[in-house]
């Protein structure tokens, strides 16, 4: 990044307007003559609208180095109001996102002298940018409102053409930035021709009377069908507004609600309040839009996202690396080493989860003999942003139940006593008949055998205290009905999860929150995460965790290496084979009829030729998988956020059989 340049550009912008107020002060008008500055790299180009005949300017500032890169493309980022909005955008950029093209798109150029000379040149924004006609009559004949749809046609027909055709661009990564009224305009183009841009960019707009207009404009675009991926807006949005703009508040914080209320699996929406007024809120806004922009274009995030997963905005462009980097993270990287059709088929099914056409899948990693020999990131995946993890987590907790086996606090026996037995605090007398039957056996396999009326458990959830800690198992054994050989079939659910997780928490010294962190995490090097805390006050056993795609590899990895990390025995290695063995059959429905349960693991057959191989997997709803295949020394990591999640089908049938050649 060029800091200099940034400094003399925001020195050049404090020193006009030193001798602006000085002059003002005096009561001089008139400045000191002398040389206009040029600002060698921004190229002035006039540009006719072809279909009303208007004379427009861009204003193209190149990236430093795009003479040098000759195969290299680049982002573009389009903003209207050039004039005002040149040197506060160029400085940002410059400073965060220097590999961008910059296009400015002037005011009308010869439109109404007089016009021009009572309202200023920028008169012509009253009627590009605005969609609607005013409804008083004196007022339309002037200014010419609600022309947003030609001043569009013209940035789709012309500007971007142009632009397109000149330059060395990436159409995957294309933004519009607008503010006040344009970001107005940038409203109109979001729910009106969508695909017009990438990302959008929306300052305090002026939309107070408007929310209703763009509601219709919603509501005929159609309403999101995942089934449909022409049903999506496809685009990350920023929007924001000035904490002192009361006016803009509701409008904008309704336009934010519509576009949440789309629950639109391909737009990402974040809304930011700036300090100030709609005047001084927007140098932040410019700034804080740049930065935000750099993180869509950039597969290792600047920015920890304490935001919500969904407002992390979707990349514009995959990460598809075949020679993935060594990041000093304890994960050993090599090559991707299989034969080119096969090479050629991952790096097409690569390009595809992007297109969407699989699914909403934002990570894939393949690591072959304990080495990560393929990574990808798409959507919202990011190398270094601990992703969520669903119903993987269960397999987790049982990892941690294998490491206190193996540090001795249980033994293998002890999965078949009865699971009351390691919990002192528990009052027997009040208890359902037949706890007893309920061993951590079978609370892993989700046999517990658990009765409980949903709606008298939403009451009691709000009970923090009579649920903290071995209360939540006493609570639960109070209002199951009686446990029984019939009651203890196959039932998915996170009770289990967390009678597991509340014996590992009676066992170990210490919490259960420090164990997974010492005896685990720690020893794995996975220090970037989310663990959520259940209403008992324990480790969540079976969702609400958030790891990085890398880490997923090192615990794929210790399962492929029978529970050894680095000549230590971490992991019981006669607990890890029970499980990760198909123990039971899983009953639900949504569940592949191939599918078999260990502890907290899934296991299945994938057939490749006239062999069949030993796969098995931790899963967690929307996509998160880590796929150990044990004679094939191969481990796959998946991260999405599908509602449908059929990633494997493609997984079984391109990348395992890839490696049975090697």
């Amino acid at each position: 990044m060029n800091t200099t340049k940034l400094l003399i550009l925001l020195c050049v912008i404090s020193i006009q307007a030193i001798f602006a107020q000085k002059n003002n002060a005096n009561g001089n008008s008139q400045i000191v003559k002398g040389a206009s500055l040029v600002v060698p790299q921004i190229q002035v180009v006039p540009i006719k609208d072809t279909q009303t005949e208007r004379n427009y300017e861009l204003y193209i500032e190149l990236p430093e180095d795009y003479s040098e890169n000759n195969n290299k493309t680049y982002p573009v980022l389009y903003y209207t109001d050039a004039m005002w909005h040149l040197e506060m955008l160029s400085g940002a950029t410059e400073y965060m996102l220097e590999d961008v093209i910059l296009v400015g798109i002037s005011w009308q150029l010869d439109i109404n002298s007089a016009l021009k000379k009572e309202v200023g040149t920028h008169v012509s924004r009253y009627r590009d940018y605005s969609f609607r006609k005013s409804n008083k009559p004196d007022i339309q004949t002037k200014y010419q409102f609600g022309q947003a749809n030609k001043h569009l046609d013209f940035i789709r027909n012309d500007v971007i053409k142009y632009v397109d055709k000149t330059y060395r661009t990436d159409p995957n990564s294309r933004t519009y930035f607008g503010y006040s009224m344009s970001g107005e305009f940038g409203a109109y183009i979001l729910l009106s021709q969508p695909d017009t841009f990438t990302n959008y960019i929306l300052g305090s707009p002026s939309i107070k009377n408007e929310v209703a207009y763009l509601s219709e404009l919603n509501t005929k675009f159609g309403p999101f069908d995942a089934s449909n991926r022409n049903s999506s807006l496809n685009a990350n949005v920023f929007i924001s507004y000035g904490s002192l703009e009361e006016e803009m508040v509701q409008p904008i914080e309704e336009f934010v609600k519509l576009l949440k209320d789309r629950r639109d699996g391909g737009l990402s929406v974040l809304k930011e309040v700036i300090d100030g007024n709609h005047g001084t809120a927007f140098p932040a806004t410019a700034v804080r839009s740049v930065a935000w922009l750099s993180s869509l274009m950039n597969h290792v995030s600047s920015d920890n996202y304490e935001v919500s997963f969904w407002d992390i905005p979707q990349l514009n462009n995959p990460l598809i690396n075949t020679r993935p980097e060594d990041r000093k993270d304890g994960i050993a990287v090599d090559t991707l080493s299989v034969n080119n059709t096969d090479r050629n088929s991952i790096l097409k099914l690569s390009q595809e989860i992007f297109d969407g056409k699989h699914g909403n899948y934002d990570a894939v990693l393949i690591s072959h003999k304990n080495k990560l020999v393929f990574e990808s990131y798409y959507k919202k995946g990011r190398i270094n942003l601990p992703h969520g993890q669903a119903s993987a987590v269960k397999a987790y907790t049982s990892l941690v139940l294998g490491r206190a086996i193996q540090m001795g606090y249980l033994s293998i026996e002890d999965l078949n006593k009865p699971l009351i037995n390691f919990l002192k605090d528990i009052d027997p007398e009040k208890i359902t008949k037949g706890a007893e039957k309920i061993t951590l056996h079978m609370a892993l396999t989700m046999h517990g055998g658990l009765t409980i009326d949903s709606d008298e458990w939403k009451e009691i959830e709000n009970d923090s205290v009579r649920l903290k800690g071995q209360g939540l198992v006493q609570t639960l054994l109070e209002q199951s009905e009686a446990i029984t050989s019939e009651s203890q079939t196959y039932l998915y659910g996170n009770f289990n999860p967390m009678l597991v997780m509340t014996v590992i928490d009676a066992v170990v010294p210490g919490s259960a929150e420090d164990f997974i962190k010492t005896e685990l995490l720690d020893k794995l090097g996975i220090i970037n995460y989310k663990w959520s805390t259940h209403i008992s006050g324990l480790p969540e056993a079976g969702w609400r965790v958030s790891i990085m795609s890398r880490d997923m590899i090192k615990l794929g990895n210790l399962v492929l290496s029978k529970g050894k990390l680095n000549g230590e025995q971490l992991i019981s290695a006669e607990y890890l084979a029970k499980a990760t063995s198909g123990i039971v059959k899983p009953t639900q429905d949504w569940m592949p009829k191939d599918y078999r349960y260990g502890y907290f693991w899934y296991q299945t057959l994938v057939k490749v030729g006239h062999k069949s191989y030993d796969t098995t997997f931790a899963w967690g709803g929307g996509g998160q998988r880590i796929i150990v295949v044990e004679e094939l020394d191969l481990t796959i990591v998946i991260s999405g956020h599908d509602g449908e999640d059929q990633i494997m089908t493609q997984i079984s049938e391109i990348i395992i059989p890839a490696f049975v050649k090697q």
